[in-house]
């Protein structure tokens, strides 16, 4: 019998358990599956000592479940970061920040030892960008770097009523076919007013846990 989605994305989090070490600090991304690992971490025997959180939303839920949330500039490195992707490859290359998160996750991918990303196998596609690409902007350069993004061929949409935990904007990038996804983050990292791109492929998942119908398989 088929798995509903909310089932796939709880097997993909208990799958990502044993990953975690009595006594650690956590990287603690953003969004549904993340919030099933919380809950899953929380009902499990593993006591961490802490988490860094990339969210106001998951920091939130953290603290509701009893898990110390601690500042990134006291922890310094990270053992590992459980995170979900709006989209993936299985080449572990990611498209994130649905939740508009997506700054932050990539500072806690960035100072994580291992990144281990949970998804269901709706999010696992050949080539990327059939997910608009959020693309975090400073708010006064939105038409300047909507402009450049227009000049790559993409057709950028700005999510409106969404300001991010940092005070910014997004803008959602529809119309890639994004083949070279390392040196595309490059580039659109570059763009003056460009705070950071939702591609995850210059720093991608070390572990892709993906989840389907009849069985769980890690990449």
């Amino acid at each position: 019998m088929p798995r509903s989605a909310d089932e796939k994305k709880k097997q993909a989090a208990l799958a990502a358990l044993k990953y975690i070490r009595a006594g650690t600090v956590l990287g603690i991304g953003t969004g549904s599956t993340v919030n099933l690992f919380i809950d899953a971490l929380a009902a499990s025997t593993v006591r961490v000592s802490g988490a860094v959180s990339s969210s106001n939303a998951s920091t939130t839920r953290l603290e509701k479940a009893g898990i110390r949330v601690m500042d990134l500039n006291e922890v310094g490195s990270l053992e590992v970061y459980i995170d979900g992707a709006d989209e993936a490859t299985r080449e572990r290359r990611l498209i994130k920040g649905g939740g508009a998160a997506l700054t932050r996750e990539k500072i806690i991918a960035a100072a994580s030892k291992q990144f281990v990303c949970v998804v269901d196998d709706s999010k696992l596609v050949t080539t990327l960008g059939r997910f608009p690409l959020p693309v975090e902007v400073i708010p006064m350069g939105r038409k300047h770097v909507s402009d450049a993004l227009t000049n790559l061929g993409g057709r950028p949409i700005w999510r409106q009523n969404v300001v991010t935990d940092n005070g910014n904007h997004i803008l959602d990038v529809h119309d890639l076919k994004i083949t070279d996804p390392v040196s595309l983050e490059r580039e659109i990292n570059q763009i003056v007013g460009v705070v950071t791109v939702g591609l995850f492929a210059a720093r991608g998942a070390d572990v892709l846990i993906v989840a389907g119908d009849k069985r769980v398989d890690t990449l």
